[in-house]
C-alpha cells in the first residue's frame, strides 16, 4: 500500500456545477465502496446543484468535493450543514485504490469540515456545534474516532432510511463529534430531533413518523434519558458480523442514563 504524500500535488476542490465532467466519475467512484441500499443516485446530486444554482438553499447546503492527482480522479467526499441543528453530516468519503494510505481521505475530511464551519458562521453567525456521521460498526475509523477525537458513537440502533425503494433500512452507527469541548453522553431529546431531520430534511422522507422504522428507534429513546458512546473496544473489524446476520438486527435497549 503506498504511504507518504504522493509526489504530484494533490489537488482538492468543490463541484459547484451539475454540468462538471467529475461529478459522473464521482459518483461511480463511491459506487465501488458503499452499498446501493446507502448511495444517493446521481440524479439526486445533480438536483441538488441545480437548487443551488438556483438560489434555492436556506440554512441546509451540501457539498460535494474531489481530489484530483494527474489529471484523474484521486477521491470524492460529500457532506451537509443542517442549519435548524447548527451540525456538520459527513456523507461519503472514498479514495481510488492506488492512493489509500497516503493521505488523501485526510485531506478531503479536514476540506469538507472547513466548508461546513463556514457555512455555520454564514448562516447562523456562530461556531459549528458538533459533526455527526453514519458508518458501519466495524468500520475502524469510527474506533479512532472515539479512541482519539472524542466522538460519541451513540448506543442506540440507528436506523438510515434505504435511498432505494426495494431494500430495507441499513443499521448504522449514528456518530457525534462535539467541537465546543467534550460530552459523555447526549439527551435522548436532542438525538430525536437529530435523528428526525436527518430522515426528513436530508433524506427527504415523508412523514417519518409512518415508517415503522422510524418509529421503532424512537421507542428506544425515551424522552428524559441520556445516550452514551459505545465503549471504543465494541467498535472496529473485530466486531464484523456475517453479512446475512447484519441486515436489521432485533432492536435493543441504549445505554442511557438519567439526566
Amino acid at each position: 500500500m503506498p504511504t507518504g504524500e504522493p509526489r504530484t500535488p494533490v489537488q482538492v476542490r468543490e463541484i459547484r456545477s451539475p454540468r462538471d465532467q467529475a461529478l459522473g466519475r464521482a459518483h461511480r467512484l463511491l459506487k465501488q465502496v458503499f452499498p446501493r441500499a446507502e448511495l444517493l443516485p446521481l440524479r439526486d446530486w445533480r438536483e441538488s446543484l441545480r437548487e443551488r444554482e438556483a438560489g434555492l438553499w436556506t440554512d441546509l447546503d451540501w457539498h460535494l468535493l474531489v481530489a484530483e492527482w494527474e489529471g484523474k480522479l484521486a477521491g470524492a467526499a460529500s457532506g451537509s450543514y443542517i442549519g435548524n441543528l447548527n451540525v456538520g453530516l459527513v456523507g461519503y468519503v472514498a479514495v481510488v485504490p492506488e492512493l489509500r494510505g497516503t493521505g488523501v481521505g485526510g485531506r478531503l475530511r479536514e476540506a469538507l469540515r472547513a466548508a461546513i464551519e463556514y457555512d455555520a458562521r454564514r448562516i447562523r453567525g456562530r461556531p459549528l456545534a458538533a459533526m455527526i456521521g453514519e458508518v458501519h460498526v466495524e468500520n475502524p475509523w469510527l474506533a479512532h474516532l472515539a479512541r482519539e477525537q472524542g466522538v460519541l458513537a451513540l448506543d442506540f440502533p440507528y436506523l438510515q432510511p434505504s435511498l432505494h425503494n426495494t431494500a430495507r433500512p441499513v443499521e448504522l452507527v449514528l456518530y457525534v463529534q462535539p467541537l465546543r469541548g467534550r460530552r459523555g453522553s447526549v439527551p435522548a431529546d436532542e438525538v430525536r430531533r437529530l435523528v428526525y431531520t436527518l430522515w426528513r430534511r436530508v433524506y427527504r422522507i415523508d412523514r417519518p413518523m409512518t415508517r415503522p422504522a422510524f418509529r421503532r428507534m424512537l421507542r428506544v429513546l425515551p424522552l428524559g434519558a441520556r445516550i452514551r458512546s459505545r465503549p471504543p473496544e465494541s467498535l472496529g473489524p473485530r466486531r464484523k458480523k456475517p453479512a446475512a446476520r447484519r441486515a436489521l438486527a432485533p432492536l435493543r435497549r441504549p445505554r442511557t442514563t438519567p439526566r
